[in-house]
């Protein structure tokens, strides 16, 4: 019976996929986050040598997964709420709590129908040719729930309740928008500025329209890499990272004054 040597054994070892999983800290993330959260992870591996693994859905999802075990170390919520019931059941780091970004809504229509999204705002969902209108589903998704505030507060609601299709996520609900299922979406600002969304056309809900998405981040207490994953979060709140979120069309909260740091 022949050893592998142990420089080979080691070499074998690092090049198995399940190795390198095993060396990562797991993040869920809201849907609106899946353009930006890669960047920030990539510059944070690159800084920190950390591994992180990403995945995308409903912060609602992501809630009840978390509730069931799901091994994540790190969740960034589209909604404060859900972070904070984490904290309430004990499963989630309360000196973690940060909220780091305020979410925008947009309408989002291809630019080919034309519906002069910039001139006509709210009003353009009356356009006859809009048969259908994707949002996120607001039992799970806070951008769902910001989107039927929007409504309801422009008096829209009952009238366009029978056009609306729902999104498993905000994402789903950019897709139906961008493929034709639906000739409209009310979605994340985020998604509107990605490279395959940026050529349609765009108008971004004030922001008195619907609640504030204050979207945070809380620490597992369960999760692995407890380390790395704090450091990670610490970088999304960084300038760096700021900058990151700012790109992408969120709006940033202020920072604690040095006053309110001090205990």
């Amino acid at each position: 019976m022949h050893r592998v040597p142990t420089k080979l054994l080691f070499v074998l070892l690092s090049l198995n996929p399940s190795s390198l999983r095993a060396q990562a800290f797991r993040v869920a993330a809201a849907s609106d986050l899946q353009f930006a959260m890669p960047e920030l992870a990539a510059q944070y591996e690159r800084q920190s040598g950390a591994k992180v693994e990403l995945s995308f859905g409903s912060s609602g999802n992501f809630f009840a997964q978390i509730q069931n075990g799901a091994p994540f170390a790190l969740f960034f919520s589209a909604d404060r709420s859900y972070a904070e019931k984490l904290i309430a059941a004990g499963q989630a780091d309360p000196q973690s709590l940060s909220v780091y970004a305020l979410g925008r809504l947009a309408l989002w229509a291809p630019s080919e129908l034309n519906l002069k999204l910039p001139e006509k705002g709210l009003s353009a969902l009356n356009d006859p040719r809009v048969h259908k209108i994707a949002i996120a589903n607001p039992e799970h998704a806070p951008y769902g729930r910001a989107a039927v505030a929007t409504l309801q507060k422009a008096g829209l609601y009952e009238q366009l309740k029978p056009k609306l299709v729902f999104g498993e996520n905000i994402s789903q609900a950019a897709q139906f928008a961008q493929s034709g299922s639906a000739q409209v979406g009310v979605i994340a600002l985020s998604l509107a500025l990605s490279e395959t969304m940026k050529s349609g056309e765009r108008w971004i809900v004030p922001g008195d329209y619907h609640p504030p998405l204050e979207q945070a981040a809380v620490l597992m207490n369960t999760g692995t890499k407890k380390s790395q994953a704090a450091g990670f979060l610490q970088f999304v709140k960084s300038d760096a990272g700021r900058a990151i979120l700012a790109r992408y069309g969120f709006a940033l909260p202020v920072p604690p004054s040095d006053a309110e740091l001090k205990p």
